[in-house]
This record gives C-alpha cells, sequence and structure tokens, in this order.
C-alpha cells in the first residue's frame, strides 16, 4: 500500500525547508522508489516508461505517487526529452527521464544496498547524447533476464564511463613504465588487460558493461564455499542508433558486443549497411 502522503505545507511557512535542505535522516522509502533510486543512479538516467514496466508493473499512478515524493524531497529530477524524428513520426515525440540529485546520490550510496564497488551518479552531462543513454536501461533489463534465468546473481553495472576511464589510466600508466612502446602496442595490452576487443587499431568499449557471478558447475564437489565455487563473468552491451555510421557499425559488429536498436532505428540502421546485411543479423530489438 502506497504511503499516505501528508498534505503539503504552505510555501511562506517558515517552518517548510527547502529542496536543497531537505533533512533525509531517518527518511522511510517503499521498496519500490528505494529500487527506482538504484536504477537512476547506476544508468545516471532512465526513461520513467521503463521504470513503469520493470518495476511497477505497469502502474503509472504508483509510478507517479513515487516520482513526486521522491522530487519533493530533493532526491530526482524529471525532465522531458524531445525524440529525433527519423521520418516516420509526424510530430516530435517526447520521453520523460529520470536522473538523481547530488542528495539522491549522496543517499543512495549511503543505503542502497548496492552491490560491491557499483558507481553511481547524479544529473546529466551531455543533453544531446540523452536520447541513447536512455535507451541503455532498456537493453540492460532484457539481458539482466537471460543472465538471471542461466543462474547469474550479484549483476555490477559498469557505464562506459567508468571504463574509458580505467582505460585511459592504464594506458597513461603503460606509456609513463615504458616510453619506448609504440601506442598501438600499448592500446592491445591494455585492451587484453581489460577484456575489451581490440579491432582496427582501438580498444571497443561498450556502452554498459554487466559482471555477474554464475554458481557451481554441475559435478564441483558440494562441500565448497559458494565463492570457492563459483566463477564470474561478463556481458558487452551496445545501444545502436540512426546517428552510428557505416564503419562504426561494423567495428561494433566485429567487437562481439550484444548490440540493440529500437525499431525506428534498425529501420534506418538497415540503410546504411545494405551491402553488410549480414550485420543486421546481429542486431537485437529493443
Amino acid at each position: 500500500m502506497p504511503r499516505e502522503r501528508r498534505r503539503p505545507v504552505s510555501s511562506d511557512d517558515p517552518r517548510r525547508p527547502s529542496r536543497a535542505a531537505t533533512n533525509i535522516v531517518g527518511l522511510e522509502l517503499r521498496p519500490e522508489e528505494k529500487q527506482l533510486l538504484r536504477e537512476a543512479g547506476r544508468f545516471r538516467v532512465v526513461r520513467t516508461a521503463d521504470l513503469r514496466e520493470s518495476l511497477y508493473r505497469g502502474k503509472s499512478g504508483t509510478l507517479e505517487n513515487d516520482l513526486r515524493y521522491l522530487r519533493d524531497k530533493g532526491l530526482i529530477e524529471t525532465t522531458h526529452i524531445n525524440l529525433r524524428r527519423d521520418g516516420r513520426r509526424r510530430s516530435i515525440e517526447r520521453v520523460e527521464v529520470v536522473t538523481l540529485t547530488k542528495e539522491g546520490r549522496r543517499l543512495l550510496i549511503k543505503d542502497g544496498d548496492l552491490p560491491k564497488d557499483q558507481k553511481v551518479y547524479a544529473g546529466l552531462v551531455k543533453r544531446r547524447e540523452v536520447e541513447h543513454d536512455s535507451q541503455i536501461y532498456r537493453a540492460y533489463r532484457k539481458e539482466a533476464e537471460r543472465i538471471e534465468s542461466k543462474g547469474g546473481t550479484n549483476l555490477r553495472v559498469r557505464l562506459d564511463y567508468e571504463i574509458k576511464a580505467d582505460v585511459q589510466k592504464a594506458i597513461y600508466r603503460e606509456r609513463k613504465a615504458d616510453p619506448t612502446h609504440g601506442m598501438a602496442e600499448i592500446k592491445e595490452q591494455v585492451a587484453k588487460q581489460f577484456n575489451l576487443p581490440f579491432v582496427d587499431g582501438g580498444i571497443q568499449i561498450p556502452d554498459v558493461r554487466i559482471e555477474y557471478v554464475l554458481p557451481r558447475e554441475a559435478g564441483q564437489d558440494p562441500s565448497l564455499d559458494l565463492d570457492q565455487g563459483s566463477r564470474t563473468d561478463h556481458e558487452d552491451i551496445e545501444v545502436l542508433t540512426a546517428a552510428y555510421h557505416r564503419g562504426h557499425l561494423r567495428s561494433k559488429a566485429q567487437a562481439g558486443f550484444r548490440n540493440y536498436a529500437s525499431a525506428a532505428d534498425r529501420s534506418s540502421l538497415t540503410a546504411k549497411i545494405e551491402g553488410d546485411s549480414h550485420l543486421m543479423e546481429n542486431i537485437l530489438e529493443l
């Protein structure tokens, strides 16, 4: 049952705290609200329509109630973005997205029950990339269901921001350790270090990597501890859009990522790779 919301205090009441000064000490959140914060924090930006389907089982009213409450507490922000025209839409389509505030991020880190070393984010970075980035969560949900169906647990998300930062640090360390090594050699070495594909002289970095734990295999000694008998694995995901050029698409296909695209973007991509139509076989639909 949704919590009973208190009647709003008048805006001229001196006892009413400003949003920036909202006191979150002892704040009690419903399970869905906690999960909403986790998803928005792990993926930086998520479409409310995807949260409605994945967390709220299609219950729009409950979701709107929770969004309003979390906004009032200064934990999230919601905004609408215009989707690109794809030649099929007669009017501009708008979607609502959710991001954490800095206060929401602090609360999530403190009480979020996150996987070990899971990074969380607040606010938008590049608004022109929001449409693309907001689709990553939908692709993740499809892959998460597949991973969990084969026994995967403890799913941890690494966005490209985090992977790129780690790769750049590793390249810097390698160059500093041995300046005689060529950049191509260093990049290939770093790619192997992070288990990333090296294609046409460049390190291919996915939009998101899902790291997870698989249970012990059949036949393993059942007396072993779970940690000893389990193994880790990962899945790399890329969300393709109509903005990708032909060469970029070919590189992503060669990288072996799990590639996803919306129905609208698939139609545009098909025209771009007409001579390489086999590439479409590896593009899954969001």
